[in-house]
């Protein structure tokens, strides 16, 4: 990225900035496909959600930044209007160049690699307590466990590419396929067709001058940026499921819920009749667009922001996790590229039909998600294993366990089996064992609630 930047920078010939794009574009891509599975790997079940949301909060940061830089700068000649903005990178760079050598490694990776010493020692760091917890032991032989299972009956690319389904059932093409496609969602909801346009949608859709229509873009990304706060403290409450679910439809638990379908649709219908002509309210129906540009946003950063990036680091195995997070991000950023290429000309030609487009998608992502993708929330990795190697169902509603929010009543029984088993080892923090078996009861007691509840 650093020298993608410099390049860019100093560039004085399109030929030097294409370069210094892809360079650049190389590494983010490896940061990007990097840092969820990192985070997935060394966070609790009850954090690991939130953490990745808020990475992605982050980045929604840097976009609203981006915005008001270039909307400052528009008002700038010369070169320094697009030199400086670039430049601008390197002070979040530096602070990656500070802050990664101090982080821990993940410690599945480390058992992985055959490092299990290190792998406990750090562990038990993240949880605050000593490697002979009998939680910590449990933890790193569950992971060994895995780890072999995948080191038996795990496959690398070439194998995937040739068709093979590995042995020891292990789901892992599908696997593949769900963590992918919710990369793939997440660009064919039409985001980028206002993240990257919304200047030119707002110009030639809605009727606009160039200024204003910068202003607006910036004005709502700062929309976009609190809303998507939201989604901290709900993406483990409501799991991974609804929070896309509810998003991109049109359908809540409340009466009327506007989701990104909608919101499109409304799009679509007050842009037909602003370009209808002799129509007399079209600078009304014009204004009325701009607040479902700006709604869609609210609805996509709080569902569909965070979660198709956290998905892939948890629906795939330990031996696939990472070319899982790399297959996504790479499906994320050539439906990107596809988005950011067919918006100007569909815009053009196409005009108020476009966003037909989007509305569909849209509308289609509900039964997707609904009948298709298993819960990850309030779940360790290791029981995402587990629900594959249990023949988990193709439609997976049919399976109430793994659709629901709250860890399964099972797969706690099975965590505190194993902890007490391994409590037989001495341990060096007895009063922290005490509380932690009483933590996992407690867990144990809420689930089989929830679980009669819903019967």
């Amino acid at each position: 990225m650093s020298i993608g930047a410099i390049l860019q920078i100093t560039a004085y010939s399109v030929p030097q900035m294409i370069v210094g794009r892809i360079v650049a574009g190389i590494g983010n891509g490896l940061n990007t496909a990097t840092a969820p599975v990192w985070q997935a790997e060394t966070s609790k079940a009850a954090w690991r959600g939130k953490l990745v949301v808020i990475e992605m909060i982050c980045n929604i940061a840097g976009f609203s930044l981006s915005n008001w830089v270039t909307y400052g700068f528009s008002f700038v000649g010369g070169p320094v209007s697009w030199r400086m903005p670039l430049a601008l990178q390197f002070i979040f760079i530096f602070i990656l160049f500070g802050t990664v050598p101090w982080l821990p490694e993940s410690p599945r990776w480390l058992i992985s690699h055959g490092e299990i010493d290190r792998a406990e020692q750090i562990i038990a760091d993240l949880e605050a307590t000593t490697i002979d917890d009998p939680w910590v032991i449990t933890e790193s032989k569950e992971i060994q466990w895995a780890a072999q299972f995948e080191r038996e009956n795990g496959m690398s690319w070439m194998e995937l590419l040739k068709g093979k389904v590995g042995a020891g059932n292990t789901c892992t093409i599908r696997r593949l396929l769900l963590g992918a496609g919710t990369q793939a969602m997440q660009q064919l909801a039409g985001i980028n067709v206002t993240s990257y346009y919304l200047p030119t949608v707002l110009t030639q859709s809605v009727g606009l001058g160039n200024s204003m229509a910068r202003l607006l873009a910036a004005c709502n990304s700062v929309s976009y940026l609190l809303f998507s706060l939201i989604g901290i403290p709900n993406v483990e409450r409501w799991g991974r499921r609804k929070m896309m679910m509810y998003a991109a439809g049109m359908l809540s638990p409340a009466p009327i819920h506007p989701g990104q379908c909608f919101c499109y649709l409304m799009i679509t219908i007050l842009i037909r009749y602003n370009e209808l002509p002799g129509y007399s309210g079209s600078k009304q129906v014009a204004s009325a667009s701009i607040a479902f540009f700006f709604l869609y946003y609210i609805f996509f950063g709080i569902g569909w922001q965070g979660v198709p990036w956290l998905y892939p680091t948890e629906i795939n195995s330990l031996s696939m996790r990472t070319k899982g997070a790399a297959l996504g991000t790479a499906t994320n950023w050539i439906f990107n590229f596809m988005v950011v290429e067919i918006t100007p000309i569909g815009i053009q030609s196409l005009q108020w039909k476009f966003y037909i487009i989007w509305t569909v998608f849209n509308a289609s992502f509900v039964p997707i998600v609904y009948f298709f993708y298993p819960e990850t929330a309030d779940r360790t990795l290791e029981d995402i294993d587990r629900l594959f190697r249990e023949d988990a169902p193709l439609l997976i509603f049919r399976d109430k366990d793994a659709i629901k929010e709250k860890r399964p009543a099972k797969y706690i029984e099975y965590e505190e089996t194993q902890v007490r088993r391994n409590s037989s080892v001495i341990s060096a923090n007895p009063e922290a064992m005490k509380k932690r078996l009483a933590s996992m009861a407690k867990a144990n007691e809420e689930g089989a609630w929830g679980h009669e509840e819903k019967v």
